[in-house]
């Protein structure tokens, strides 16, 4: 994250605020739902970096035992912890009500929406952490089984010059330089166009829809099809075997992500961002809940939204708003958020079949991700740029759950 200073001041000022600042919250309370939320994902350096950090603030050393050992009201998270990591669209105002209104365990409103605040931000910081190949390897000499290695193990680059040495060279097959030289220039020549034509003409609503649920149903075929086609099967072998060590802090591990378009849409609406928005509704209870942590949200939302050093790869002077929107709703598009003044054709012209890919497996599966899934797309980008949008991902992912976990609170409070 050092490769966007601005962005990492802001993301460690709000990371700050939810795990040691006044809260609702005890602090022990606070790093073992980082706990539950990094198991999730199997996501073994966050989960090994907050059990330290349990026990150095007073956590009971048996908790880490596993859930069976653990006060009933944190176990009540379960629930809410596997929806909002896999499956947010689910979460109603009823799963809300049970959590608030179960007797001697209950939570209160505050202490719950700081407590969804930290499972938001660690599943979308367990993307981060396997888009970008922060992981600890496997030692057998040490009692936990894993020794954190801080290199990022994604990268042979160069990192002071952040010149993406490896791209060019070992991203192996029959691609050559020319080729992803050629490919930047066509992703260019794109972005001219969809320009020119917004610039000429606007597309009806109808057609807006249709874009939307074309781009929505074509996402399912994204992965599923693509990832274990296309991938040796034992890029993912280590990953299908949950150890102990990680499933003590969930219950049902089998369940994940189902593709949103999957199931029948009858009873599953789409969210229209226009009805439930982070800036109108979010942002204003989340403030009200749990004070200050909506303007650090709000600030760091913003920042990566707007993060821009107006470069692509080798080319100065881009303004690159339309690539930087098109990942965000491409992601909020998999969890079925949909903006009507946004016209998802621009999706498909701009993001490539390698990149959605890369993107679905973060976004919905990050513990699958593999080095070669993020070699193989924008192969011309410097490892800083492939930064920057494992920022985005993980930003909008965080939106996406919030969103729909504070709008279940909002309709239990209505």
């Amino acid at each position: 994250m050092s490769l966007h200073t601005q962005y990492l001041e802001s993301f460690l000022r709000s990371q700050f605020y939810m795990l040691r600042m006044d809260g609702p919250l005890p602090l022990p309370h606070r790093h073992y739902i980082a706990i539950m939320a990094a198991a999730r994902h199997q996501c073994s350096y966050l989960i090994n970096m907050h059990v330290d950090e349990f026990l150095k603030t007073g956590g009971i050393a048996e908790w880490l035992n596993g859930l069976q050992y653990v006060p009933q009201r944190l176990k009540n998270l379960n629930e809410i912890n596997k929806l909002l990591a896999h499956r947010p669209w689910l979460i109603t105002k009823e799963h809300i009500q049970k959590l608030v209104k179960t007797g001697e365990n209950n939570w209160s409103l505050p202490e719950l929406v700081h407590a969804v605040v930290l499972l938001a931000h660690y599943h979308a910081l367990a993307s981060f952490v396997f888009g970008s190949g922060i992981n600890p390897e496997r030692d057998p000499e040490i009692s936990n089984g894993f020794r954190l290695i801080p290199v990022n193990n994604f990268c042979v680059c160069d990192l002071a010059n952040d010149n993406n040495i490896e791209n060019a060279s070992l991203t192996g097959s029959n691609f050559g330089i020319v080729d992803s030289l050629s490919e930047l220039e066509a992703l260019m020549e794109r972005m001219k166009r969809l320009q020119e034509e917004r610039e000429d003409e606007e597309a009806s609503q109808e057609e807006m829809t249709t874009r939307f649920e074309k781009e929505k149903k074509e996402s399912l075929f994204v992965v599923s099809g693509d990832t274990f086609h296309s991938f040796p099967h034992s890029d993912f072998e280590d990953d299908m075997i949950i150890t102990s060590d990680v499933s003590r802090y969930i219950e049902d591990p089998g369940f994940g992500y189902e593709d949103f378009a999957r199931r029948g849409e009858e009873h599953l609406p789409t969210f229209r961002a226009q009805d439930y928005t982070w800036e109108n509704h979010g942002f204003s209870l989340v403030n009200r809940l749990y004070s200050d942590i909506g303007h650090l949200l709000d600030e760091k939302f913003r920042m990566v939204y707007n993060l821009t050093y107006n470069t692509m790869a080798t080319h100065e002077d881009v303004d690159t708003t339309m690539l930087r929107r098109a990942l965000f709703n491409y992601v909020h598009c998999m969890f079925g958020i949909r903006y009507d003044d946004y016209d998802y054709g621009e999706v498909n012209q701009l993001l490539e079949r390698s990149l959605k890919v890369y993107i679905k497996t973060v976004t919905c599966y990050p513990e699958r991700t593999t080095k070669r899934m993020y070699d193989s797309y924008w192969r011309q980008f410097k490892h800083s740029e492939k930064v920057h949008v494992n920022l985005l991902l993980m930003e909008a992912r965080m939106q996406a759950e919030l969103l729909y976990a504070l709008r279940a609170i909002t309709r239990h409070l209505t």
